[in-house]
Parts: C-alpha cells; sequence; structure tokens
C-alpha cells in the first residue's frame, strides 16, 4: 500500500470529524473568527480579554448601553456550542446572536472562548469552564481586572447557559456550584439552548475526544439524578427545536430534572418546524425572534 493511500485510511469517523490512521483528525466543520465590534443602533459594546494564558482561555464581553450608572444589570456566562472541536465565541453567527441578546435583555454578557479538541483534549473545556467562572466571580467586590464587570455587573442577578455542548458544560457547571457554591455570586437561572448529552450516536464521539471518560453513564455525559437534584440555580429554561438531532435527549435530560428532585422553577420551550441552533443562521426567522425574546425575558424575571 502507497504511502498516500496509507495515510488516507480512516480510523474513526463521526458527525463533526475524521480520525485517520496516522494520527491526523480533520475537523468537517470551518471556525471563522471576527474582531469585537459595537452596534452604533442599540449602544452594545464588545471587547475581548484574556482569563489565563496557561491554558489559554478568553471571552469576548459584551456592555449593553448604560443610561443609569447607578443600576447595575444582570450578567450572563455563555458558553457556545460546536461539539467540543470547532465554532468559536469569536465567531460571526455568536458575536451577532450574543450583540441581540445583550441589547434585548439589557445584561452584560461573558462569552468564553475555551480550548478545543483535538488540541484541547476533554476534560479541558470543562476546565477552561470553570476557569471563566471563576474569573468573572473574582470581580464580585468590584476589584476584579475587567472594569465593565466591576462598574456594573450585578452579582445576585447572574445567569448562565450555552447552545449544545455549552449547555452541557453550563449542566456541568451548574452541579459544581450547587455541590461547592461561589461564594458572592447568586446564580439565579441556567438557559439550555438545543443540550447535548449522552443517549445517541454522538456519545462515542464525546468519549472518543474524552480518553479518561467513564463510559456511557459517565455524569458529564449523562447527568445522574443526585447530580440533577443539586443545581445550584433558582430556576432552568430548556430550548427545543422539533427537527433537532437532539431533541430527543434534550427532552429526556428536562424529563430527567423534573424527576430528580431538583426544588427550582423548571420551563421548556419547544420551535416546531426548525433544526439544530436554527437561531444562530437564520437570526432574522419569527422563530429565532421569539427565542431571543423569550431568553431575554428569563434573565429579567427574577
Amino acid at each position: 500500500m502507497g504511502s498516500n493511500e496509507s495515510s488516507n485510511e480512516i480510523d474513526r469517523k463521526f458527525r463533526f470529524l475524521t480520525a485517520y490512521k496516522d494520527g491526523r483528525v480533520e475537523i468537517h466543520y470551518p471556525t471563522q473568527k471576527i474582531p469585537p465590534s459595537n452596534d452604533p443602533n442599540t449602544g452594545v459594546q464588545s471587547k475581548d480579554v484574556t482569563i489565563s494564558t496557561e491554558p489559554p482561555v478568553s471571552a469576548r464581553i459584551y456592555l449593553p448601553k448604560i443610561l443609569d450608572p447607578t443600576k447595575k444589570v444582570p450578567v450572563l456566562y455563555y458558553i457556545h456550542g460546536g461539539g467540543f472541536c470547532f465554532e468559536s465565541a469569536f465567531s460571526p453567527l455568536f458575536h451577532s446572536h450574543l450583540m441581540a441578546l445583550v441589547a434585548e435583555a439589557n445584561v452584560i454578557a461573558v462569552s468564553l472562548e475555551y480550548g478545543l479538541w483535538p488540541e484541547r483534549p476533554l476534560p479541558g473545556s470543562y476546565v477552561d469552564a470553570w476557569a471563566g467562572l471563576k474569573w468573572i466571580a473574582s470581580h464580585v467586590k468590584g476589584n476584579g481586572p475587567e472594569p465593565w464587570l466591576n462598574d456594573n455587573a450585578d452579582f445576585s442577578r447572574f445567569f448562565m447557559g450555552g447552545d449544545s455542548g455549552g449547555a452541557n458544560m453550563s449542566n456541568f457547571l451548574a452541579v459544581q456550584i450547587g455541590s461547592y457554591g461561589l461564594p458572592g455570586v447568586r446564580l439565579i437561572g441556567m438557559i439550555m439552548v438545543h443540550p447535548f448529552f449522552g443517549g445517541m450516536e454522538d456519545d462515542e464521539m464525546w468519549m472518543f475526544m474524552y480518553p479518561t471518560n467513564c463510559g456511557k453513564q459517565d455524569p458529564k455525559l449523562k447527568p445522574p439524578p443526585e447530580d440533577l437534584a443539586k443545581l445550584g440555580c433558582e430556576k432552568v429554561l430548556v430550548f427545543l427545536a422539533e427537527k433537532d438531532h437532539l431533541r430527543e435527549v434534550g427532552g429526556i435530560f428536562y424529563e430527567d430534572l423534573k424527576r430528580s428532585g431538583y426544588k427550582g422553577a423548571l420551563e421548556v420551550v419547544e420551535h416546531e418546524g426548525v433544526a439544530h441552533e436554527f437561531h444562530l443562521f437564520d437570526p432574522a426567522h419569527d422563530k429565532s425572534l421569539s427565542l431571543v425574546k423569550k431568553f431575554a425575558s428569563f434573565l429579567n424575571e427574577v
């Protein structure tokens, strides 16, 4: 067999990636990045910050138009999806979505740029997400490294959420907060947009990217009832999409949470006739606008 043929011999192929027997990896979807920008129409500003250099973790922060400097606003910690191996907090899709959400909800948003597989094997993304959470919490006393958070953030109205794999990581963080606390921060709610959890073919991909996983019952992949019962938030909102390949596992997560003994409020919203991440790819769609409005209202109902 020639060298070219052997180098193209596939070891494993999944929804988002192909691994070759020579060690090469091909990610099926490119990741585009754009710089931060300001919106003169809404007054929303954005900028990028460094959370840590080793490992490299950063974020894009969004500040709404501040009409009254004496009144602080809620904080949203957002974690993007992308199968743990592509997409970015700096991509056009997520930048546009967060700009619109911040304008609608009048909140500060911190959108995490975490390490991606294969450069950052799982559970690296979860570690990065926890590092981002602790960095945000370092501003509770008004003396953190980021002035936008020091001057404008109301940590008694803190929210966390994400889409797809980002929703999965948000759940992991909420379990950690419920177990160990986060001093000075009151986690009001968690928003799960088309969440990824175990119970489908993508389980194998997740375990391939996570060499030290605990199998299909790994608590990050399939949160047990005892973990769900101690989520460190007061309410949860789950978005589902009828034609989403994750629709079934998202619904199972909702039902598992409902039966777990979780004491907070729980709400599910399903959009009919649309697929996974429809709101990112067609933000002008009436159902996309509805999702943003519902997300925003959830952030403002305390």
